[in-house]
């Protein structure tokens, strides 16, 4: 078990969080929420010990193992992916190093001969047999492939150090686990292998992540920061979420009636003020309204941007028909011949782990790239506006906000756009920022931004949710929801997928797989399954 008491932190004026009163305890899994800053990273790692409070403490028995999802990529570059996952457990790996160390010598003396015993019935003791086993078990499962195991870390793409780091946290069943942001990197596949694991994990889990499938699915309690406090709550986000939507409704409800108070004794003090009969009365109103204004209650802190796309004209019949597009990459192709037809009221998103195709394939149709062969043809109806994963490019300037945003819009009314970028929280002088210092946050929400003003009725978003808080997240999925046009788009997040989507396409090694049915339907489709198994293990080439 983990005790929090009376916990503070702080940097220079600013309050993190105070009075911080918690238990953690095994069997359960806590998420860990909060806004953009609100100290979420922070808080695990006083958790961890990397810092220290300013008052409070953090205990728990010293024998107990601690696990940490480390975030320095570049650690271990010299190290083969296999080891650097049995580093996480340190006894065992230790312990390994040293019997190695050991029965490398040259001049093996009989010292040697008893300590190597010692370290052989140590290493049989505590799994290390079978460590390397479970390690590549661990890779596997995140989406690794067999190969590539026995790899050096710097022969690897940034895609799989981030999954060795993540398999290495878990790796010997650490008895607290703290994963901060895991399912970043991860495709659909590697979360939903992540959320089984961490679902029979039988020791505490503490996790921060902005992915609401995931919280919902592994957590049984919801810590929440929010003005400096950390509540917690049993259940899922998604019960938080309702929770905490009825309390600000009762709490706006109150500071409605102290509101109306605070009127009438104004008007009273004002009114009566100066008339002697009524000074006393007057008097004791004041003491009551300086109370109340005091007192004065706070909803939440959160803000939630305003996401809304509206289309200047309607689809018509023909929106996208592709012929034989082919997309060759370092000799590789990432499309080959594709026929795809995208039909008025599609909500298609794009899945699997050919992360490569699907990249292209947008690049292509929103006319971003040239180099293909093969057609492919808009309906004279349709207009696009394309959200790019790799974008820094577009914010290599020194413009502000503003002056940026209105290279996109036919409008020179600058009112107008800042009050557009007040509604995606620029308000004030943080429309003028640079954009070259932005955020991936704050480029998020400008390329949203260019995107409503393109007034397209075909959106082509590629992993638009990356960088963003839970908030922003929740406004872009009510946005696309109400969005009247076609989308294309694909995204890590499972509820944002199920939510959007009514047709799913997969990009395969051996083919496409195409279903008119919701994410959730789709995972469930046994067809489906049968057809993922033949694809990826190379037993069908013949496309569908």
């Amino acid at each position: 078990m983990i005790n929090v008491s009376e916990l503070k932190l702080g940097f220079g004026e600013r309050i993190l969080f105070k009075d911080v009163n918690l238990k953690f305890v095994p069997g359960n899994c806590y998420g860990i929420i909060g806004a953009n800053g609100s100290g979420k990273s922070t808080f695990l790692k006083v958790l961890s010990g990397e810092l220290e409070p300013d008052f409070g403490q953090v205990s728990y028995p010293p024998k107990l193992r601690m696990a940490v999802l480390r975030q320095d990529h570049f650690e271990f570059e010299g190290e083969r992916l296999v080891d650097v996952v049995i580093r996480g457990y340190d006894k065992l790996y230790s312990i390994m190093k040293e019997r190695e160390a050991v029965y490398a010598k040259e001049d093996f003396s009989e010292a040697d001969g008893i300590r190597a015993s010692v370290l052989e019935g140590e290493f049989a003791e505590i799994g290390g047999w079978e460590a390397e086993a479970q390690a590549s078990i661990l890779l596997s499962g995140l989406g690794v492939p067999e190969p590539d195991h026995g790899r050096l870390m710097r022969e690897v793409p940034e895609s799989l150090k981030v999954r060795a780091l993540l398999a290495q946290a878990l790796f010997g069943t650490p008895d607290i686990l703290l994963l901060d942001e895991p399912t970043n990197g991860l495709d659909l596949d590697s979360i939903t292998w992540l959320e089984d694991f961490l679902m029979d994990f039988q020791n505490i889990v503490i996790v921060v992540s902005h992915d609401r499938h995931f919280l919902n699915s592994v957590c049984t309690q919801i810590c929440d920061i929010d003005f400096g406090f950390i509540r917690q709550y049993p259940g899922n986000y998604d019960f938080w979420f309702k929770v905490s939507r009825m309390l600000q409704s009762q709490l706006k409800d109150l500071k409605k009636r102290r509101e109306d108070k605070i009127k009438d004794l104004k008007e009273f003090i004002q009114r009566f003020a100066s008339n002697a009969a009524k000074s006393r009365q007057a008097t004791s109103r004041r003491k009551v309204l300086d109370k109340l204004e005091v007192e004065d209650l706070q909803p939440t802190s959160r803000r939630f941007p305003w996401v809304g796309f509206k289309p200047d004209r309607d689809p018509g019949n023909n929106v996208l028909a592709t012929r034989g597009l082919t997309k060759v990459e370092d000799g590789k192709a990432v499309l080959s011949k594709l026929d795809l037809v995208v039909n008025r009221g599609d909500k298609i998103a794009f899945v699997g782990k050919e992360h490569l195709s699907k990249t292209a394939f947008f690049r292509i149709i929103s006319g971003e790239d040239k180099e293909f062969s093969g057609d492919f043809t808009w309906g004279q109806t349709m207009s696009t506006a394309y959200f790019p994963k790799e974008n820094a490019v577009l914010f290599d300037s020194d413009d502000t906000i503003v002056e940026w945003l209105k290279r996109y819009t036919s409008s020179d009314d600058e009112t107008y756009i800042r009050s557009f970028l007040g509604r995606m929280l620029f308000s004030g002088d943080e429309a003028l920022k640079p954009v070259r210092v932005l955020s991936g946050g704050e480029k998020v929400r400008c390329l949203l931004s260019r995107m409503m003003l393109q007034a397209a009725n075909c959106l082509i978003l590629d992993e638009p949710t990356n960088h963003l808080d839970l908030e922003s997240i929740t406004a872009l999925n009510n946005g696309l929801m109400e969005f009247p046009g076609i989308i294309l788009f694909t995204s890590h997040d499972h509820e944002f997928v199920n939510s959007i989507a009514n047709r799913v396409i997969e990009f395969c090694p051996g083919g496409v797989i195409d279903r008119m049915v919701n994410f959730d339907e789709y995972l469930k489709d046994d067809q489906v399954k049968a057809l993922r198994d033949q694809y990826y293990h190379g037993h069908v080439v013949a496309e569908i």
